[in-house]
């Protein structure tokens, strides 16, 4: 069998909502790609202890709603590696309300979860990335709502709108200190935390990804594994000198129309 080239055998790496769904697919991707200095970061202690295990990482616990807790995340992984040269920001809220619906705290804590705390996370990786006088790669994990959204997205389409643009700002304004910021566009995903969204918001059923998939141009979600190539290129020296690049990774095209 051909060996896989090892592409993050110097990547130093905290993973944001790593201990789940698409966040736990990175990991796992850098981790087989050679990556042994990794952080991942969740809400659930237990749970997330037991996926660190697993990957032979370490887990740090971390509220998104909670700034402070954010920018005391990347500090704990940077003390814990010896400093980072990789961020993924994978973790979101994803509660629902349209325009008519959504409430004052529905929408304060959607963004600081899914906007707020990213840009400080960035913030603060940055700033000891360019103390250590290192380049850094970093990957926003956005969603194709960025381009509308289904009417009950209308607080999570807004943050992850917000995401998108500090993405392309961050990227112009860190490309001359050698970090890298990109970001992907997924669209709807096969993930746990799907599976729940589903039952607690539409009255999902067991069968309701089977039904899902049928509908689909290629008979399927969107796979967390395939993303997590994605990310693990964008984070990688393969990637070059991409930056400020926003990648929709979807089988649905925005813009276009039923023929």
């Amino acid at each position: 069998m051909r060996r896989r080239k090892i592409m993050h055998g110097s990547t130093r790496a905290l993973i944001i909502g790593g201990t789940q769904g698409l966040g736990l697919a990175i990991a796992r991707r850098l981790q087989g790609e050679g990556c042994t200095s990794l952080v991942v970061s969740g809400r659930d202690g237990a749970k997330g202890e037991a996926v660190a295990g697993s990957l032979g990482a370490c887990f740090v616990a971390c509220d998104l709603e909670d700034t402070s807790s954010v920018e005391r995340l990347v500090d704990s992984a940077a003390d814990r590696l010896g400093g980072l040269n990789a961020l993924v920001v994978a973790g979101a809220l994803t509660d629902r309300g349209s325009i008519l619906d959504t409430d004052h705290t529905t929408w304060d804590r959607m963004m600081a979860a899914n906007a707020r705390s990213p840009f400080f996370a960035i913030q603060r990786m940055a700033k000891l990335a360019i103390a250590a006088g290192e380049p850094a790669s970093i990957v926003n994990i956005l969603s194709m709502v960025v381009h509308c959204g289904q009417s009950f997205l209308a607080p999570y389409a807004a943050s992850k709108a917000a995401l998108a643009n500090i993405t392309k700002n961050a990227a112009n304004s860190l490309r001359t200190q050698r970090i890298r910021v990109n970001g992907i566009n997924c669209g709807w995903m096969d993930t746990p935390g799907e599976d729940a969204v589903q039952r607690k918001f539409h009255g999902a059923g067991d069968s309701w990804l089977e039904q899902a998939e049928a509908k689909q141009p290629f008979g399927m979600l969107v796979k967390p594994e395939h993303v997590a190539g994605l990310a693990s290129f964008m984070l990688s020296g393969a990637a070059g000198v991409m930056t400020g690049s926003i990648v929709d990774f979807d089988q649905n095209i925005a813009g276009a129309y039923p023929e």
